[in-house]
C-alpha cells in the first residue's frame, strides 16, 4: 500500500468537501492542488470526479428529512411533485451539455491559467450580483419555483463545465439573478447537486474503467471518506452562514487566490503544471 498517494488522496478529499459546495470551485481548487501535489494524470481525474460523491452523501444526510419527507409524497402531493419535476429540468442541460463537450473541455480547459481567470471574472460576477437591489428577489422558497425557473438555474449550471467557475456558485448566484432568494437558490443549488454529482461520477468511472484496477479501491475510499467528512462540516457551516451574510467574502478570495495564480504562473515561483 503506498501511504503517499493515501495522504494525497486524503488532501484532495478535504479540498473536494471543503470546496464543493462554496461559490469557489471545487474542480479549480482540484486542479490546482493536484498540479502542486503530482496528481494530476489521467486517472487522478477520474479520482477528482468519482470523490465528488462522498461530498453529495454529506448533502443527503444533511437534508435527510426533506428528502425523506418528498420521496414519502411523491405519489399523492403536487408539491413534491413539482420539486421533483424542477430537479429534473434543472439537471437535463448538464447532462446533455456534458456528452456534447464534456471531452472537450477537459482536453483544452483543464489548465491552472484558466481556472485562474474564470475565479477571477467569477469574483466579479458575485460583486456585482451581491449589489442588486433585494426588491428583484420573487421566490423565497423552492416550492414557489416554476420550471421555466428550474430550467433557467438548470442552464446557468452549465457554465461551471468550464473549470474554476463553480457549479454551486453559477447555480447560487445565478438563481439570486434570476430571481431566487440566497435560500431558495442555495437549497435548490444542494438538490440539483445530487444527481449532477452522482451523475458525473459513475458517467467517468464507466468511460475510464479500463484505467482502474482492484489495487486503486483504497485510494478512492480514502479520497471518498475525506470528502465526505469535510463536506458535511462545510454545508452545516454554510448554512448557518448565509441566514446572515453575503458572499462577498467568497467573492474577494476568488479575485485575489486568482490573481495569486496567474503571478506565480507567469514568474515560474510555483511550478502549477499547464
Amino acid at each position: 500500500m503506498d501511504v503517499v498517494l493515501l495522504v494525497k488522496a486524503a488532501i484532495m478529499g478535504v479540498v473536494e468537501g471543503l470546496t464543493e459546495f462554496l461559490p469557489i470551485s471545487s474542480t479549480g481548487h482540484l486542479i490546482l492542488a493536484g498540479s502542486l501535489l503530482g496528481f494530476d494524470d489521467a486517472k487522478a481525474q477520474v479520482f477528482d470526479v468519482a470523490i465528488q460523491t462522498g461530498a453529495i452523501l454529506a448533502v443527503i444526510l444533511v437534508y435527510w428529512a426533506k428528502i425523506r419527507a418528498t420521496l414519502h409524497a411523491l405519489p399523492s402531493e403536487r408539491q413534491a411533485q413539482r420539486l421533483a419535476f424542477n430537479l429534473a429540468i434543472g439537471f437535463f442541460p448538464a447532462v446533455l451539455l456534458g456528452l456534447l463537450f464534456g471531452k472537450a473541455i477537459k482536453a483544452h480547459l483543464f489548465t491552472p491559467v484558466v481556472v485562474a481567470s474564470t475565479f477571477i471574472i467569477g469574483g466579479l460576477v458575485i460583486l456585482w450580483a451581491e449589489r442588486r437591489a433585494p426588491s428583484a428577489t420573487r421566490i423565497h422558497t423552492l416550492d414557489a419555483m416554476t420550471a421555466p425557473d428550474a430550467l433557467k438555474v438548470g442552464l446557468v449550471q452549465c457554465l461551471a463545465m468550464v473549470p474554476g467557475t463553480s457549479r454551486s456558485g453559477a447555480t447560487i448566484i445565478g438563481g439570486m439573478l434570476l430571481g431566487l432568494s440566497r435560500q431558495a437558490a442555495t437549497d435548490f443549488s444542494f438538490f440539483l447537486a445530487i444527481p449532477t454529482l452522482i451523475g458525473a461520477g459513475v458517467y467517468s468511472l464507466y468511460q475510464e474503467r479500463a484505467l482502474l484496477t482492484v489495487a486503486d479501491l483504497p485510494m478512492f475510499l480514502t479520497g471518498l471518506v475525506f470528502s465526505f467528512l469535510s463536506a458535511w462540516l462545510c454545508v452545516r457551516w454554510l448554512l448557518r452562514y448565509i441566514a446572515s451574510h453575503s458572499f462577498v467574502p467568497f467573492a474577494y478570495y476568488r479575485i485575489g487566490f486568482g490573481l495569486m495564480v496567474l503571478v506565480t504562473a507567469s514568474t515560474g515561483w510555483v511550478p502549477w503544471v499547464d
